[in-house]
């Protein structure tokens, strides 16, 4: 069941949504550079079919920045240390700080082969894979992962007991081929499903959620203030819980348990949370046509498998190019929340494209 395949609105050009989003962040106190690579994160979301983690975040997004949850003019600092950094991101916005991240990765990964990267006091990264996909396309092996207040239980549970914390992966492929990229967060269902059928008054799965008192339930308003069920049962919960590790236990300062974030927010995207990125340069750290060839070898062997066949990447690679002649289109509900919300600063969405 996919809640957001009923995409029944107008198309709209990639580069006009990407520029009216910029000018809305703008409008809230960002600098041009940051609204830029936030709205073109968030654009390209949509286009690979992340329509959870697209322009759909954007009024949560200003909602933080106007709160103080998120800062709009963050002063970025890392501490270097050898082949571990320890970056501050001082409450920047996901986006913000993910690009900041590769783009001093990039540099000292041309000559190092490995990088590892905790990441202090974040806003929400967004779709994780849309992140680890710009790292693949510079050529580097990336997995990284977030962690974030307490979403997930099992049935009984009185409370939710840890984060859905997501994670991702992504490795070049070779040949002009589109990346590698497996996105997950450790629950059934990302939260952002639950909130965007919250939003449009559809149900959910009875597998994807349970209610406050534990019990399953189908009403996604229940769910967003429940508990999410993670993937494979316990297997989700082991997988949260080693992401917990690496994400947030491995960065921990001094005094830093008392700070920790327990607050979900019921729009989503929460601020200052942390976060790791594993860098891997297959090119430096071995050789890279070794590399190459097997990834050919594997992926090939694989589609080959049968019809359906397909890795994690390649039909985000195929909708992002078809949205670049085609346009990308959102629910009539979504299109006229994202109408309104850019009224509300006096900027108007673009015009639709005439199909």
């Amino acid at each position: 069941m996919n809640l957001t395949d009923k995409r029944t609105g107008s198309h709209y050009k990639a580069e006009e949504l990407l520029r009216w989003a910029s000018q809305v962040l703008q409008a809230a106190d960002m600098p041009l550079r940051d609204a830029f690579n936030t709205a073109r994160l968030l654009v390209r979301s949509d286009q690979r079919g992340y329509y959870t983690h697209g322009l759909v975040r954007l009024p949560s997004y200003v909602d933080r920045l106007r709160e103080g949850a998120v800062n709009p003019n963050p002063v970025i600092t890392i501490a270097r240390k050898s082949s571990s950094w320890v970056v501050d991101a001082d409450g920047a916005l996901g986006q913000v700080l993910a690009m900041r991240v590769i783009e001093a990765a990039t540099p000292y990964l041309q000559s190092e082969p490995l990088l590892w990267v905790n990441v202090r006091r974040t806003g929400h990264l967004g779709a994780l894979g849309i992140i680890a996909l710009e790292a693949a396309e510079a050529g580097f092996i990336c997995m990284m992962g977030q962690r974030t207040p307490p979403l997930l239980g099992l049935p009984g549970f009185g409370r939710c007991a840890i984060g859905n914390n997501p994670f991702a992966f992504a490795a070049p492929a070779g040949d002009n081929r589109p990346p590698f990229v497996f996105d997950m967060a450790c629950s059934v269902a990302a939260r952002g499903h639950i909130l965007l059928a919250s939003r449009q008054g559809n149900p959910i799965p009875d597998d994807w959620a349970l209610a406050t008192d534990g019990t399953p339930t189908t009403d996604a308003g229940k769910a967003v203030g429940g508990i999410l069920r993670p993937a494979g049962g316990y297997k989700g919960m082991g997988l949260s819980m080693m992401i917990e590790c690496m994400a947030a236990a491995f960065c921990a300062d001094a005094g830093s348990t008392e700070e920790v974030g327990m607050e979900v927010h019921a729009n989503g995207a929460g601020g200052r949370q942390s976060a790791f990125f594993l860098f891997l340069n297959p090119a430096v750290a071995g050789d890279r046509e070794a590399f190459t060839s097997y990834m050919r070898h594997w992926i090939d062997y694989y589609v080959e498998s049968g019809e359906e066949a397909r890795i994690p990447g390649q039909r985000g690679d195929s909708m992002e190019v078809y949205s670049c002649h085609s346009g990308i289109a959102y629910s009539s509900q979504i299109e006229s929340e994202l109408h309104c919300f850019g009224l509300s600063f006096g900027i108007r969405m673009p015009l639709p494209l005439i199909c």
